[in-house]
Order: C-alpha cells, then structure tokens, then sequence
C-alpha cells in the first residue's frame, strides 16, 4: 500500500441546486497533522464523509493508503470522531469501548488493555463504568475520542474534537492530537477554534461554498506578523464579495 494515507483529487459533491463540494485536492502524508477550516455550511464535514465512503463523490477521485475505502484492510487502519454520536445511552463508557473493538475483530485481552490504556487517556476513570446516559457532552467527546483510538489507527478523522470542551479539555485534546501524531499516525481535523488548528496543524486547508480558498503549511499560509483568524476572515470576505 502506498506511503501517503490520503489523497483526494478533484472531488466534487452537490445536493439537490447545492454545490456543498467543488474541486477540493489535497494530501494527507505520514505521521502529519492536517486541519480543515471554513465556515457552517463550507464543506468540511461533507468532505470528511466522502473520505470515510459514508457519501460517495459525483466526481473525482479519493486514494487511501493507496486503495480505497472499499478495501477491508483500509478500514481496519481507521479512526473515526464524528461530532454528534449516537450511542447506547444504556451502555456504559467502557461497554461503548467493548463493542467497537469487537467491530474491529480484537480479541477480548486486546480489548480490554486498550480500553484501559484509552479511558486512562481521556480521564474518565471514575466514569467508566457510569452508563452514557449520565455523562456531560464534554463527557461524551472524550468517550467519542476514546472509541476512534481503540483499534490504534494509522489515519484518524476528527470532526469537531474541541466542541464541548472546557479550556483544560481543550489542552489535553491537543496534547492527546500530539501524541497520537508523535507514534507516526496521520490526523485530519476539522475545527472552528482557528488558534487550535494554528496550533497543531503541519498543513491547513481553508474552504468555503465547497471551494478551496487556501491549502498549504501554517508558515505557507500564516505570514510571521498574522494569525489564521486574521488570515481566515480575509479569505472568506474575499470570497463572498465575488
């Protein structure tokens, strides 16, 4: 399989009049964090479904690990934090973790190390065993986190991982990002909290009305006496006046 995780070309994708996907391209390489900006409406969470095949483009073209999301093999190397899950509120954190490392085949020692290791991670420890139900949403982001991990993905899609989150968990989700990058995987993240992506992104594509505005490192993108939010507001408004 090929060394770069990602790639999509030229992907397109309309609803109806709606044009919600026009052209976007980029690459995702190893062990690089890639952050998605734009605002409601723009493009981002579409473009992460088609990634993930749970939409399919009109056109264009999206590699992964050099096949495509049809591949068995590609699925099991993925992770998956999409913004609004919908659990078994009667289940508990830890019983969530079971039964998506049973999704992907684990065997029951794997499983429950990893469970461990994971809700250590996130800080849950004293409401693993609470069932869902009772958890705050900035409970239920972790929990959400905790399970895209739990099969150690090589590529790992976040959409939305700061929302809900108070200041201290907002440190320790970028800490967490960091780390999963530091072991060699690749993470695509769409945010609206633009000093986070500034922060933890090696590259940044900006989108708006499904169109790509920007694509390219934070220095590439960012000049030295600028911050994205800067930058981000002077794209869009440029955009909007066309």
């Amino acid at each position: 399989m090929s060394s770069i995780p990602l790639s999509v070309e030229d992907v397109h994708k309309q609803f109806g009049p709606v044009k919600a996907v026009r052209g976007i391209s980029f690459e995702v390489k190893s062990g690089e964090v890639m952050g998605i900006i734009g605002p409601n409406g723009a493009g981002k969470t579409t473009t992460i479904k088609m990634i993930l095949g749970l939409l399919q483009p009109d056109k264009g073209k999206i590699s992964l690990f050099g096949s495509t999301i049809a591949d068995e093999a590609v699925r099991q190397r993925i992770g998956y934090m999409p913004e609004s899950p919908t659990f078994y509120n009667h289940l508990t954190g830890r019983e969530i973790l079971t039964f998506v490392g049973e999704l992907f085949r684990l065997d029951k020692k794997e499983i429950k190390k990893r469970s461990n290791e994971l809700i250590e991670l996130v800080g849950l420890n004293k409401a693993a065993d609470r069932p869902l139900r009772e958890y705050s949403k900035g409970m239920l982001q972790r929990i959400d986190l905790a399970q895209a991990l739990i099969n150690e993905p090589d590529l790992l899609f976040l959409d939305e991982p700061m929302d809900g989150l108070d200041p201290i968990g907002r440190i320790r989700m970028k800490e967490i990002i960091l780390s999963i990058k530091e072991r060699g995987a690749s993470i695509v993240f769409n945010s609206h909290i633009l000093s986070d992506v500034e922060a933890i992104s090696d590259r940044i594509l900006v989108i708006d009305q499904g169109k790509m505005l920007k694509y390219g490192t934070v220095k590439q993108l960012v000049p030295a006496n600028k911050t994205l939010e800067d930058v981000f507001i002077s794209l869009v408004e440029a955009n909007d006046a066309l």
